[in-house]
């Protein structure tokens, strides 16, 4: 029996391909096609009613990103996934999926600053919201309230990199009918499978690791086919916010390389933050493979391992962490992650540090993703911005 490394490296590079039906080819070809035609009035008809297995229509539809979305799906081992035009419209969809006014949601730890905003914003229609900065499982329990439609999740948590246990959290959900969402960005399906410890439903933004080459913007919710059946006649074709073939293809072509893409990123990252770790000018170094991490014991039963994205922290506050930016020559200042280079950047604004301590994120921190270059060359760099 294949074991999880030979089951994904075989979905990345050959699952869902369909080379016999596309006459050989090695690639998926890009069907540009934004509409598919039918000979009968009653083949169209039937195809309408049936879009979701069916080409219709490229909102819905369509060759190339079926191929992407299978092995997405088969990656999470989930039944059905659906690409969007971003990781936000993703998240959007997931959300709007499952909760409705009156509803409220908890959110677990540090979330991506869009998606809090998301969230604010669904207060315009009578869905509320409480943060939960804790990721213990019983602290967790107890800001559960009777209205509570939906936890979500980030784990590692954005900024912080707490980690959150998906299994008994998964648990304490499904006993009180409340849907889980977990954006699993940060580790990927090849290093955390969330769907496998119960939670309902996992995002992800494509332009970070699954696409790899700092090219392309999209996004992915995958769930089981109840979940999918519905959103996908709404959330999904009625939004509109639909991925394009031309994107799809840039996406497959990512998810060939991506089990090696990720242990070099890994690779370079557990040197990189033993390196912080050592230094005198890094107060503190937030990675969940480095044993100094909280949570590193329980990442060792959530995940099966670790990517490029870490923080760290400086004295100084926001003109502690510009000195160390602006110094950076190698590795460069940039928002997003998970490609080849290595970025910096810092969630410090210069006014806004009474809302970061409100979030228990340091005001010195800079966020650091670890790319594919050498690693001797991103140390150096480092070295030379810390001195």
């Amino acid at each position: 029996m294949k074991n999880q490394w030979e089951q994904d490296l075989e979905i990345c590079l050959e699952y869902g391909d369909r080379r016999k039906e596309f006459g050989g080819a090695v690639i998926p070809p890009i069907f540009g096609s934004s509409l598919f035609v039918y000979e009968t009035t009653d083949s169209l008809s039937e195809a309408v009613m049936n879009e979701q297995e069916q080409y219709v229509y490229t909102r819905g539809t369509n060759p190339t990103i079926e191929v992407a979305e299978m092995k997405l799906a088969a990656l999470e081992r989930g039944e059905v996934c659906r690409c969007f035009s971003s990781g936000m419209a993703a998240i959007t969809a997931a959300l709007l999926n499952s909760v409705k006014s009156g509803d409220h949601v908890l959110c677990v730890s540090n979330l991506y600053f869009s998606t809090m905003e998301l969230i604010k914003y669904l207060g315009k229609f009578g869905i509320s919201h409480t943060i939960c900065y804790e990721t213990d499982a019983e602290v967790i329990e107890k800001y559960i309230q009777a209205n509570t439609a939906v936890i979500f999740m980030e784990s590692p948590s954005y900024m912080t990199f707490r980690l959150t246990d998906l299994d008994t959290v998964a648990s304490l959900a499904k006993k009180r009918g409340i849907r889980t969402i977990i954006d699993n960005t940060w580790a990927t399906p090849l290093f955390q499978k969330p769907l496998l410890h119960g939670v309902d439903i996992v995002v992800h933004s494509l332009s970070k690791y699954l696409g790899g080459h700092s090219d392309l913007v999209g996004g992915a919710v995958i769930a089981g086919k109840e979940i999918m059946g519905t959103l996908f006649t709404k959330e999904f074709l009625l939004m509109g916010a639909s991925f394009s073939p031309y994107e799809a293809s840039l996406l497959l072509r990512g998810l060939r390389t991506l089990p090696y893409r990720m242990h070099g990123h890994q690779e370079n990252a557990i040197k990189i933050a033993a390196f912080l770790e050592g230094h005198p000018n890094v107060l503190r170094v937030l990675y969940p493979g480095h044993p100094t991490h909280p949570d590193f014991s329980l990442g060792k039963s959530n995940l099966t391992g670790y990517t490029g994205v870490m923080a760290f922290t400086v004295d100084g506050g926001y003109e502690g962490v510009k000195r160390v930016l602006d110094r950076l020559e190698y590795i460069k200042i940039g928002v997003s992650w998970g490609s080849f280079e290595s970025l910096a950047l810092t969630p410090n604004t210069g006014s806004n540090e009474r809302q970061l301590l409100s979030e228990q994120i340091d005001p010195g921190t800079i966020r650091l993703a670890v790319g594919l270059g050498d690693s001797g060359r991103i140390i150096s760099d480092l070295e030379q911005a810390l001195r």
